[in-house]
């Protein structure tokens, strides 16, 4: 229980930054890497002329380019808000605000059509518990900048409290906005990309499966025809709500990878709170899932700082490891057929569902990937 406080404690303090606002900065196009984010958005407009915590009944549209400083370390946000400056700082060079619906599909659709034939692919992320409108598109530009993505990003804004007391406001605001999700996701498809990755993290995991289980319950084989891999990171998901998500799913979209930590102190105190044993994001006997398809990442030995509740977006050493996408899909391919060679020694299989427990030496294919 003191751990628990202490975690807290220094959760509120972090909240003490104003993260909801910030100052668009021009000239940070030619200063730093630029990223392209579209993003819908449940969360009310806020007098700052960005987006607040207060649930909206309408979704809203508009993408910026944000712009990744020239001396970023991977994993690393190192975000300005009010005072950006472009050569530390995360921040926003430009914002195109969309009218509605078909305006953004309109935009979208372009955007996907310029990239090259092999890149027309759309990366959807889901933010978690805990996020500031700003916090999520930042970590959107983050992820597709430090793992080198191609494509699309879009991101979905749900209006968390972004404050560490708000939990249990995030948990109402999630289910609120199945329907919003569920909407981007078709708005998505209608724009014509090659496939789409649909990534969340932490309460987004709930979510992006509570969504995905209403969609399959009017048209079951949705999400396997339409997705092209689901990624859960330190998914706060009580194990069995999961398992009875996936069996709705019936087959599950592939790749469907879950990024677990045993040392996630974030998850470790929802289980308090939820007043159970381990959620998904922290997993201790992966036999649970043993009956789905899914290959479950263990990146404890990676955990360290935050609580170690984004080790898979925040640890350089692993981001180095993931960012070899080609390498770790042929690898998690090449174990499901029943062969060897994945991550000697680490690789648990349990009938359908494959386990990997990435350590900082890891060997993938027999190369050492540093």
């Amino acid at each position: 229980m003191h751990r628990a406080f202490l975690l807290i404690l220094a959760l509120t303090i972090a909240a003490c930054t104003d993260r909801g606002a910030t100052i668009l900065t021009p000239e940070a196009a030619k200063i730093g890497t630029l990223h392209r984010v579209f993003i819908a958005t449940e969360r009310m407009p806020a007098e700052n002329g960005w987006f607040d915590a207060s649930r909206s009944e309408e979704r809203r549209f508009l993408s910026v380019d944000v712009s990744v400083p020239p001396d970023h370390s991977k994993g690393r946000i190192r975000a300005g808000y009010a005072r950006p400056d472009p050569n530390r700082n995360f921040t926003i060079a430009t914002r195109t605000d969309l009218s509605d619906q078909p305006a953004f599909k309109s935009a979208l659709r372009r955007n996907i059509q310029a990239q090259p034939r092999r890149e027309r692919e759309v990366v959807v992320y889901v933010h978690g518990y805990n996020n500031s409108f700003l916090d999520g598109v930042y970590r959107t530009a983050q992820l597709m900048h430090d793992f080198d993505l191609p494509g699309t990003a879009v991101h979905f804004a749900w209006p968390s409290a972004a404050h560490p007391l708000g939990y249990t406001y995030d948990r109402d605001s999630l289910l609120i906005a199945r329907d919003g999700l569920e909407e981007t996701l078709r708005d998505i498809i209608a724009a014509g990309p090659s496939r789409i990755i649909l990534v969340a993290h932490s309460l987004g995991t709930m979510l992006t499966m509570e969504t995905l289980r209403q969609i399959e319950i009017r048209e079951p084989g949705w999400s396997k025809r339409n997705l092209g891999g689901v990624v859960l990171i330190s998914p706060d998901l009580d194990v069995e709500l999961f398992r009875t998500q996936a069996h709705r799913l019936r087959e599950l979209p592939q790749p469907f990878a879950i990024f677990v930590s045993q040392k996630d102190r974030v998850l470790a105190l929802s289980s308090l709170i939820n007043g159970v044993g381990n959620r998904l994001g922290n997993l201790s006997d992966p036999a649970a899932l043993s009956e789905f398809p899914v290959t479950v990442v263990d990146v404890s030995e990676f955990s360290e700082g935050a609580g170690g509740h984004f080790t898979t977006g925040t640890s350089p050493a692993l981001i180095n490891i993931l960012s070899r996408s080609a390498e770790v899909d042929d690898a998690f391919q090449l174990d499901r057929a029943g062969r060897t060679g994945l991550l000697s020694g680490t690789v648990l299989t349990m009938q359908k569902a494959t386990t990997v427990i990435l350590s900082p030496d890891v060997l993938i294919t027999g190369r050492r990937l540093n």
